[in-house]
């Protein structure tokens, strides 16, 4: 366990916060970051795709406000985190498994920094997606909270058929590590103006975003890889079939979704025996990262939810 760097001023962390990197079993390195002070248990906090661990900062305050430590993670490929091809801004993964190999070593430093039981699970976007895979797997949490988890991918309906075909071609053809169609190197927030943006509808939230990009561009991430996207598909088309665990789950999704489909999302969750699906109207993608009352809402659902199941 070795320190690595944390810009905390620029997340705006609680005081205290510390980053660590740590080895996957397959010798990846990653970065996570650990804000203490919680005596109602630790937050495992899994980011979305193109994420890193500042942008978080304002949720671990969040959290910490509501009692429970936080510990965040660069997944493999992103944020500090060794990025897994020689174009740095490419989102890429080898297989979705992989991101499991990052849960092992992150629980494993949560042991090694005796973080506060009982644990509990935050997991945005591809967070979710991978969250979920975990608890299948048996991640020890007592109850999750979910943002926008990305249990499909939004996408126009004559795409759909021919998106998962067409990304496996390519993969199988040499050209798994290169852009998607219709994307590029270039960081969302440092090109898309406040309006009309997909992400929130909060122009604080967006503007702290931005500041973040243009202060630390290595920690941005561009468009996905068409081995990412196949890759993605694939796991979201499996979890999508499967029972869902048997854990305490609420789950927020924006009313004016447009990254993840809405769709998978009711359908596992109207399957969920536990499980609560709160729709926010007018709210984008970025619900931790949306306006003061919707970020209020659903810190103030996790912790009820937390509360209820302490060990």
């Amino acid at each position: 366990m070795e320190d690595a760097p944390l810009f905390n001023d620029l997340a705006e962390g609680p005081e205290g916060g510390r980053a660590y990197w740590v080895k996957a079993s397959d010798g990846v390195r990653l970065r996570i970051a650990y804000w203490p002070g919680g005596n109602k248990g630790t937050v495992l906090l899994f980011p979305g795709r193109t994420e890193y661990i500042e942008k978080y900062g304002r949720a671990a305050v969040d959290l910490l406000a509501l009692g429970y430590s936080t510990l965040a993670i660069d997944w493999r490929g992103q944020g500090l985190a060794d990025r897994l091809t020689d174009e740095a801004m490419l989102g890429h993964v080898d297989s979705f498994n992989d991101f499991q190999l990052d849960i092992a070593a992150m629980t494993k430093l949560a042991d090694s920094l005796n973080c506060p039981g009982p644990r509990y699970l935050v997991g945005h976007s591809m967070g979710g997606c991978i969250g979920l895979r975990a608890l299948h797997n048996g991640l020890d949490v007592n109850a999750v909270a979910f943002s926008g988890p990305m249990w499909g991918l939004a996408m126009a309906r004559h795409l759909r058929p021919v998106a998962g075909p067409l990304s496996w071609f390519m993969d199988t053809m040499g050209k798994g590590k290169t852009f998607a169609p219709g994307n590029g190197a270039d960081t969302y927030v440092r090109i898309a103006p406040f309006l009309d943006n997909n992400l929130t509808s909060d122009p604080d939230m967006y503007a702290y975003l931005q500041r973040q990009a243009k202060a630390h561009p290595e920690l941005t991430l561009g468009g996905p890889s068409l081995s990412w996207l196949y890759e993605a598909l694939l796991e979201m088309a499996e979890l999508v079939k499967m029972a869902p665990p048997q854990i305490p789950t609420v789950t927020f999704l924006g009313g004016a979704e447009r990254i993840v489909d809405p769709r998978p999302v009711h359908l596992i969750m109207a399957q969920w025996q536990g499980g609560h699906l709160e729709i926010v109207p007018d709210a984008e993608h970025e619900i931790i990262m949306e306006k003061p009352e919707t970020r209020a809402a659903f810190f103030a659902a996790a912790d009820n939810l937390f509360s209820k199941h302490p060990g």
